[in-house]
């Protein structure tokens, strides 16, 4: 945007943002990192209420809602899978009706609610089973009244951390002006400091807000996550006034099927070879980045075919019989990038272990820290976070600078590169925690421990280390790169959506590991499972073993993929015949 040679900073406006009255925005008294603060401290909230939860919920559901280890893990992952992928219809509720300001604050109160609910579930006696008896194996179950209020806290909980999510960094985005130059530079340091307050979030989580479950109890834990996001939430509308707000661009879901319609609604005509001959938009498309007509996926080029018959001011009002060429390539666009998206889902799948089979081996172990002091089990996750804060000043301070020396490439790493490295990384974790495994089996048979789960296997929990060093230091490279990747290569109107992709890859990652976990039950049976309720009868090295060998796979599937994608700005470049 350029600006007028003079004007008064204290009254200029921004032409495409409105204060919370519906105003021209006024940059001095609106946006910037002021309001963008009070956004990373509602995200920082939800992270910590949310993982102070997940990652612990395998426990609780074991030791005192009765599951069995099998069901919960499957749990574990349907839960914060069905999060992630309800991020996807919170961006576009986001989009198309309410605006990220109030799906933010009505998904924060959604989630608060399921988790004061899961805290009464907790705190009440008649809401879960009674404690075991010390001298029987056997424990009641819960009942179905039980179970019904545990996943309606749990799914109410997943719903707003999905609506939460896929606005957050949207609206923290739209606090800088992306035509001003130095309010860019601004915006460019918002994604890292997002990225810092995730993981303090986490880190909350996984020290604190874990002990205070294992040591003072469950409704104290689960107390403070529903305060916390209840503190958030506070933090957030106390911003209002301050608070940039863009209108409402309409959902680009119905962009994809307005261009899929037309095309199939031309299946028949004659496409021409000639870009000229297919309609441009006239004005409408000077709004949008123009993209170079590619010769994939030519078959959509027909949602461009022009109507003689039909002037362009009728046919800006019936997009669902022809489409814009710039739309057409966008929808290309997202095509292409599905390939890349899809290859990210089994590292997730890794990923979720760390809260579900890593937790039950470390419940088996030693965790005694010096002479008092019991590591919680699903503390190990702060080797996850801590990984995370020591890979991204790494890579920022070694990485890149040797990155550009050998690769000649500015920026370090390319996001794809980035994303490989998180994959391969992935691969070493499953190896270290399948030898592990193997290690502590052999702990177990020589001391005669097989048929005793409850006994402390004499083998220090810090073995389990490297694997969750490993999948933090990918989850650190794969974060970064697909974001990245997501928000530069997809069209600029379609960002909500690519963000909802993105963490949609999550979510299926989770549900691929429920799905690998019940066939793997089910293949293995009774006799010599795998999955059983006392890992010292299993064979979870073997599980591991697997998702090892399938993470290769993935690998060198991702490896094609990368191979054949190239990238938006390339493509603009070679249409224009400047070289990168």
């Amino acid at each position: 945007m350029a600006l007028p040679d003079t004007y008064d900073q204290a009254t200029f406006t921004l032409p495409d943002a409105w204060d919370f009255k519906g105003r021209p925005a006024i940059r001095s008294a609106t946006g910037g990192w002021n309001s963008a603060a009070m956004i990373l401290g509602v995200e920082a909230c939800e992270r910590l209420t949310s993982l102070g939860i997940a990652l612990n919920l395998l426990t609780y559901l074991t030791e005192t809602m009765h599951f069995g280890r099998v069901a919960s893990a499957n749990t574990v992952s349907n839960v914060f899978g069905t999060s992630f992928m309800l991020s996807l219809l919170g961006g576009f509720i986001a989009d198309t009706y309410l605006g990220r300001y109030l799906t933010i604050t009505i998904f924060t109160i959604i989630q608060a609610t399921g988790v004061t609910i899961l805290t009464i579930s907790a705190a009440f006696p008649t809401l879960r089973p009674p404690k075991c008896a010390a001298a029987s194996p056997d424990c009641v179950p819960a009942s179905a009244t039980q179970i019904v209020v545990l996943y309606l806290a749990l799914y109410v909980m997943a719903l707003g951390i999905g609506g939460l999510k896929s606005s957050v960094s949207g609206l923290g985005s739209d606090q800088f002006d992306d035509a001003d130059k130095e309010e860019r530079h601004q915006m460019t340091k918002f994604f890292s400091w997002f990225f810092f307050f995730i993981s303090i979030g986490s880190l909350g989580a996984t020290t604190i807000l874990i002990y205070i479950e294992d040591d003072l109890g469950w409704p104290w834990g689960y107390g403070i996550c529903a305060c916390a996001i209840v503190i958030g939430l506070a933090v957030f509308l106390s911003g209002t006034k301050r608070y940039r707000f863009k209108k409402l661009v309409g959902s680009p879901l119905t962009q994809i099927a307005a261009v899929f319609v037309a095309a199939w609604r031309n299946r028949r005509a004659e496409l021409p070879e000639d870009s000229s001959m297919l309609f441009d938009g006239g004005e409408y498309e000077k709004k949008k980045q123009k993209l170079p007509r590619t010769k994939q996926f030519c078959f959509l080029d027909k949602a461009a075919i022009k109507d003689p018959n039909i002037s362009s001011e009728t046919t800006m009002l019936n997009k669902w019989c022809i489409s814009t060429l710039t739309d057409v390539e966008e929808v290309k666009l997202l095509i292409r990038m599905l390939p890349i998206w899809t290859t990210t889902i089994m590292f997730w799948t890794v990923y979720v272990q760390m809260s579900t089979f890593c937790v039950s081996q470390a419940t088996t172990m030693n965790r005694h820290f010096g002479k008092s002091f019991n590591i919680p089990p699903a503390s190990l996750n702060v080797f996850v976070v801590g990984s995370n804060l020591l890979t991204v000043p790494v890579y920022d301070w070694i990485v890149v600078p040797t990155a550009r020396k050998l690769l000649k490439n500015p920026q370090g790493l390319t996001p794809l590169q980035r994303i490989g490295v998180g994959l391969l990384l992935s691969v070493f974790s499953m190896v270290a925690a399948a030898l592990t495994e193997i290690k502590r089996l052999h702990v177990v048979r020589s001391h005669g421990l097989t048929n005793n789960p409850t006994t402390m296997v004499p083998l220090s929990v810090f073995w389990l280390i490297p694997q969750f060093f490993l999948v933090g230091s990918g989850q650190a490279f794969i974060y970064s790169g697909h974001l990245d990747f997501s928000l530069r290569e997809c069209p600029k109107g379609m960002k909500a959506m690519s963000t909802g992709l993105f963490l949609s890859t999550m979510a299926l990652g989770f549900f691929v590991s429920s799905v690998l976990v019940s066939i793997v039950e089910k293949m293995t049976g009774d006799s010599k499972p795998w999955l059983s309720d006392n890992l010292n009868q299993g064979k979870l090295y073997s599980f591991y073993w697997l998702l090892a060998i399938l993470s290769m796979l993935n690998f060198f599937l991702f490896l094609v993929c990368a191979k054949w994608y190239v990238y938006k700005e390339k493509r603009i470049f070679d249409d224009q015949g400047i070289e990168l």
